[in-house]
C-alpha cells in the first residue's frame, strides 16, 4: 500500500508541475486554470480530407455521426497576411461560406454528409465583431429547423480539418469554399473583383510606435491592445465580465505565425468562465477598447487607473510604479 501511496503523490506532483509551467510553454498545453488551450479541436473532424463534386467541396469520408450546430459567440476580425481580413467565431476559428449558397435569399445548399465536414455556424448568441456592423448579421431556417448564422445574408460554416485558431485550411477548397471577410464577401484578397493583389495586411499583433507611449502592442487591425489591472495572469483571472466587456472587448485568439515583434510567451488561449476564448500575452488577458474609434487612439490609457496599453514583452505602459 505504500508503495502505491508514494507512486500516486508522484504522478500527483508532476501533474501539478506540469500546470505551473504551462502557461510559459508552447500553444497548446495545459492552462494554468487546468483548461486545455490553443489547439482545440473543431465540433467535428473528416476521416478524409478529400472533397468530391458532388457537394461542391466536401469529403466523402467524414465521420457519420453529427453534432449539434455550435454557436459562435462574439466574433472577431483577424488579419491573415493572404487573404486580407478573416472573420473568426469566439474560439479565433475561422468562418466560410459556400458559393452554392445564395445570400438573397438566404440558402444553404450545404446538408448531409457536406455539414459534417462544414459544421453550419448556429445563430444563437452571435455578438457582431468590433468595428462591423452589426446589421450584417441575421440567421436562415435550415431543412432541419436549425437557425444557421448569415452574414449580409451568407450561411456561415467551420472547416472540421481546421484544428487551431488561425487556421484557413478550407480556403479555396473544391474551388467552392472561402473565408468569410466581416463584411460576408469572400476574404480572399481581390477574390469579388479584379485587379492586382494588395500588400499583405499588418500581423494580427505587431508593434507601433507611439508618439507618448512608446512601443506598444496593436491589433491586425492597428488598434491598440490593452491589460486590465484588475486581472491576474497566475491564476488566469479576468474581472472584467458583462457590461465591461462592451468597452473593453477580447482579442480573439490567434495562431503565433500571426505575431510581428510581440513576445509568445505565455501565448496562450484562455478558456474565460463566460465562454469567451481569449487571446493572452504572458497568461495576461488582452483586449481592445470600444472607444477607440480608428487606428492610433490611445483613449483607453489610463482609464480608472486600470487599463494600460501593452509593451511588446507584456508590461503595462505608463501604469504607476
Amino acid at each position: 500500500m505504500n508503495t502505491w501511496r508514494n507512486a500516486s503523490l508522484a504522478v500527483t506532483a508532476a501533474a501539478l508541475l506540469t500546470l505551473t509551467t504551462a502557461c510559459g510553454q508552447e500553444q497548446g498545453d495545459a492552462s494554468p486554470n487546468g483548461q486545455a488551450v490553443g489547439n482545440a479541436a473543431p465540433a467535428q473532424q473528416p476521416a478524409d480530407s478529400g472533397y468530391g463534386s458532388a457537394g461542391g467541396g466536401y469529403g466523402s469520408g467524414a465521420d457519420a455521426g453529427a453534432t449539434e450546430p455550435k454557436e459562435a459567440g462574439q466574433l472577431a476580425v483577424q488579419d491573415n497576411k493572404k487573404l486580407g481580413k478573416v472573420l473568426t467565431d469566439s474560439e479565433g476559428f475561422t468562418l466560410y461560406r459556400f458559393d452554392k449558397d445564395t445570400a438573397n435569399p438566404p440558402k444553404s445548399a450545404c446538408e448531409g454528409e457536406c455539414a459534417k465536414v462544414w459544421p453550419v455556424v448556429a445563430a444563437g448568441n452571435a455578438t457582431a465583431a468590433a468595428g462591423t456592423d452589426a446589421d450584417l448579421l441575421g440567421e436562415v431556417s435550415r431543412a432541419d429547423g436549425t437557425s444557421q448564422l448569415t452574414i449580409d445574408g451568407w450561411p456561415m460554416y467551420r472547416y472540421a480539418k481546421d484544428t487551431a485558431p488561425g487556421q484557413v485550411n478550407g480556403q479555396g477548397v473544391g474551388g467552392t469554399w472561402f473565408a468569410a471577410a466581416p463584411d460576408g464577401k469572400k476574404a480572399a484578397k481581390n477574390a469579388d473583383s479584379e485587379g492586382a493583389a494588395e500588400p499583405a495586411d499588418p500581423a494580427g499583433l505587431s508593434v507601433r510606435k507611439d508618439p507618448e507611449l512608446g512601443d506598444i502592442v496593436v491589433d491586425g487591425r492597428g488598434m491598440t491592445v490593452y491589460r486590465f489591472t484588475k486581472d491576474s495572469a497566475w491564476p488566469m483571472k479576468t474581472a472584467c465580465t458583462g457590461e465591461c466587456l462592451k468597452k473593453w472587448p477580447v482579442v480573439a485568439p490567434m495562431a503565433k505565425n500571426a505575431v510581428d515583434g510581440v513576445t509568445t510567451k505565455g501565448f496562450v488561449t484562455f478558456d474565460r468562465p463566460d465562454g469567451i476564448k481569449q487571446q493572452t500575452i504572458d497568461c495576461w488577458p488582452i483586449y481592445t477598447f470600444a472607444g477607440d474609434a480608428k487606428p492610433g487612439d490611445t483613449n483607453g490609457q489610463g482609464v480608472g487607473g486600470t487599463w494600460y496599453a501593452v509593451s511588446p514583452d507584456s508590461k503595462l505602459v505608463g501604469a504607476p510604479k
